[in-house]
């Protein structure tokens, strides 16, 4: 929505979405709600996950503070970095991605160590493409960067879609 009311001429598969919510971007309200918004669900979702071990959970509240740090810091008009964004950036996505290496728990499938360390490493890779596309200026950063931020929010659904169809069937099962 936020890339149709840009001008003319803006490609999603090269720029980022940290320009569409630049403090120069057409109705840069959108995509400065949008991720002030996955912030607060990154939060909310790190605060709901009991199951989920504390420091897991913590990477996480970290990573949605850092992406509203993203929406509060957006790129200055006609500047194509800044280190106060680039760091929020950073560490949210870093957080974001590490977080479910931390989650690991014997007893439940979901939280299997394997799986969450699986997780973690193609996360880890999403977001290594995404650095070296912008530090290279590769043709597709915006891809790559669209591709990671998708992965990281589908994880916490993931868990949390699973973990309610975990306590529904154990609930029916004790029923």
């Amino acid at each position: 929505m936020s890339a149709a009311q840009q001008p003319a001429g803006f490609d999603p598969l090269v720029e980022s979405i940290s320009e569409l919510a630049a403090a120069d971007a057409a109705n840069r309200e959108v995509m400065s709600l949008a991720l002030f918004g996955v912030g607060i669900c990154h939060l909310v979702t790190a605060i709901a996950l009991r199951p989920v071990p504390i420091p897991a959970r913590a990477l996480l509240a970290i990573g949605g503070m850092a992406t509203i740090g993203v929406a509060a810091l957006p790129l200055p008009s006609g500047v194509a970095d800044s280190l106060p964004h680039a760091t929020a950036a950073t560490v949210a996505l870093v957080a974001i991605a590490v977080w479910p290496a931390l989650a690991g728990r014997h007893s439940m499938p979901v939280l299997r160590p394997q799986l969450c360390m699986g997780v973690a490493a193609v996360l880890l890779l999403l977001v290594g493409w995404f650095f070296v596309s912008v530090v290279t200026e590769a043709p597709l950063s915006g891809l790559s960067e669209r591709i990671a931020a998708g992965a990281q929010s589908a994880w916490p659904f993931a868990v949390v879609a699973a973990l309610r169809h975990t306590s529904r069937t154990a609930a029916a099962a004790g029923s």
